[in-house]
């Protein structure tokens, strides 16, 4: 009888890379379970809580030019403080170039040996004292005084005319802020309208003021930026009651000659500063700013030629 050799069977296979892998599996499936959370926690809190970057955008010629909420309260000033002052958007570029280069449009205490403030200018130098400078109407005012003294500014390269008020030991460095400078000029001195916006979160219930506050807020700001006041009497009359926190203004004095350009510089003046003042509607000619919208959109109903109505959130 012929003997069939028996054949054993194969060794099993290991089984740790099987568990190995099956760790993996549950590990990654892990993972992506908390991710899911993560994402649902934080599609949650923003539909609760606002965007969770807050910025504004000054558009011009197709690009968007972006600042944070602060630096735009800042560009605001200078901005506001130039149409004030019946400056053209030249010199507003050229302030908001240098503030730029100098201090990122922030009104910081510290700089390069005694410098301070938006245009770090040096007591040392004659700006007058720290505490001056660091009162930015001060500062930009002190800036604005040199530069109108400056011959040609106008039409001299923003390099050039900032480096004539700054003395700067890199006066090529302010050419790189040019465009964004320009962009937001136009926008804050009303010769580009309906373009600057700002995406912020909702004022918090404990930060809200009573309606006879964030009215005075509006306009402690508009006079101090603008030179503006509510207005109070004739066809611009507010007729406000007091739970009202809207402010009604009328900003022909600004541009006597143009109305529309000087309702439009207050108008995106008011969405610039929208994070300190706490508005939530701007609205001016046919267009309204909202602030949970982040945009401009039709109006129901359009305010007279040179108005602009600032509606403030204010606690009930």
């Amino acid at each position: 009888m012929a003997l069939v050799a028996e054949v054993a069977p194969p060794p099993a296979a290991p089984r740790r890379p099987v568990r190995r892998a099956l760790r993996y599996v549950v590990a990654i499936a892990s993972v992506c379970a908390v991710a899911t959370v993560g994402v649902v926690v934080g599609l949650n809190r923003l539909t609760g809580g606002g965007p969770v970057t807050e910025r504004c955008t000054a558009e011009l010629d197709g690009s968007d030019w972006f600042l944070s909420p602060d630096q735009a309260d800042n560009a605001a000033l200078v901005a506001g403080t130039a149409v004030a002052r019946g400056l053209p958007a030249r010199a507003t570029t050229i302030g908001l170039a240098t503030a730029l280069q100098e201090s990122k449009l922030i009104n910081i205490d510290h700089g390069d040996r005694d410098s301070v403030g938006l245009f770090q200018q040096r007591p040392s130098q004659g700006w007058g004292t720290a505490e001056q400078i660091m009162d930015p109407v001060y500062s930009v005012n002190a800036f604005y005084d040199v530069l109108v003294e400056v011959e040609g500014y106008e039409d001299m390269a923003v390099t050039d005319a900032a480096q004539t008020v700054q003395r700067s030991a890199y006066p090529q460095a302010y050419a790189q802020h040019e465009m964004r400078s320009r962009a937001w000029a136009s926008a804050l001195t009303g010769n580009s309208r309906g373009v600057l916006s700002c995406e912020l979160g909702p004022v918090a219930d404990a930060d809200q003021r009573a309606p006879e506050a964030a009215r005075d807020t509006v306009a402690g700001r508009l006079g101090r930026d603008l030179g503006l006041a509510p207005a109070t009497d004739g066809a611009a009359e507010t007729r406000q009651d007091p739970a009202s926190s809207a402010v009604t203004v009328d900003a022909t004095p600004l541009t006597p000659d143009d109305p529309e350009r000087g309702a439009w510089a207050t108008a995106q003046w008011a969405v610039a500063t929208a994070k300190a003042t706490q508005a939530i509607e701007v609205r001016v000619a046919d267009q309204v700013w909202l602030r949970e919208e982040a945009a401009w959109l039709p109006a129901e109903s359009p305010l007279p030629p040179g108005q602009v109505r600032i509606v403030a959130d204010a606690s009930e």
